[in-house]
């Protein structure tokens, strides 16, 4: 008499593809990657094409989204400003979780006093208000896209080090890494081969999620005028720029508004089904 087959459990890749949410999100992720790629083919027109003739004109055929305070498409610099933010966006993040990873595997792997100094720096970090650490970098090196990147990464390391520091402290203490040490295997290769790469879904996680964090931040910035310069949009700053015809031409801030709504919830979600994805003890779970 055989034995009835198991029911085969789905991959992580079905578990992320049938998650209605991820989907809904990854697609609105790619669309403003996307635009942001191609923004110099989709753009209607130049981010910096002045018309004063056409100030404040409401959404028309000719202007989808209409036109801000100098005659500028919305559409336009919406499509260009997703290039700015985003591209903000991915290199702070990159360097959060390459500064996050590297400090985290350590203080995991190691323990001890190098645990101990890394954690306490990353309290240290955690414990200082994000507004007030930006200010004293921007008062040192002076608002610039580089330095808005780096910004957000100060802020946004530490969690990232102490989520991967947890998965290690996990990992170190598997029969695979036991075995490794075992068989004379130096300690860089045990962190990058066994628990570097056994980490590394989680690391996409966080960054996902962090992804969308990195925007929002990058666009408050913009908004207090410590981001993107003029002309260059970003979508903070045009914000900031229709914040005064609200009453009279809403469209200038309501459509970049959006936008960071729209990406960021897109991040989000996403991100949310990826972690759902990888858990083993989600693998029924679909919404």
């Amino acid at each position: 008499m055989t034995a009835p087959a198991r029911p085969e459990r789905p991959s992580a890749l079905g578990r992320l593809t049938r998650n209605r949410r991820s989907l809904i999100g990854g697609v609105a992720v790619v669309i403003m990657i996307a635009a942001g790629g191609l923004a110099p083919a989709l753009a209607p027109q130049g981010y910096s094409a002045q018309s004063l003739l056409h100030r404040l004109q409401p959404p028309s055929a000719a202007h989808w989204l209409g036109t801000d305070g100098f005659g500028r498409d919305v559409l336009s610099r919406v499509i260009w400003g997703s290039r700015v933010s985003l591209e903000i966006g991915f290199v702070a993040t990159a360097l959060s979780l390459v500064v996050g990873t590297a400090v985290g595997s350590i203080a995991g792997y190691f323990g001890g006093t190098a645990d101990t100094v890394i954690m306490r720096a990353a309290d240290v970090f955690l414990s200082i208000p994000a507004l007030f650490l930006i200010l004293i970098v921007v008062a040192l090196f002076g608002a610039s896209l580089a330095n808005t990147a780096l910004v957000i990464a100060l802020v946004t390391w530490a969690p990232v080090g102490r989520v991967v520091r947890s998965e290690c402290l996990s990992l170190r203490n598997r029969d695979f890494v036991h075995a490794a040490q075992a068989l004379g295997a130096s300690h860089a290769r045990i962190l990058g081969r066994h628990l570097l790469l056994n980490a590394l879904p989680i690391v996409i996680v966080q960054a996902s999620l962090l992804l969308g964090q990195t925007i929002l931040i990058e666009s408050g910035l913009s908004y207090l005028g410590l981001g993107a310069r003029p002309p260059l949009p970003s979508w903070g700053n045009m914000v900031v720029e229709g914040r005064q015809f609200l009453a009279s031409a809403w469209w200038v801030a309501t459509f970049p508004g959006l936008a960071i709504f729209v990406t960021v919830l897109g991040f989000n979600l996403f991100g949310d089904g990826l972690r759902d994805a990888s858990d083993p003890t989600l693998r029924g779970r679909s919404s």
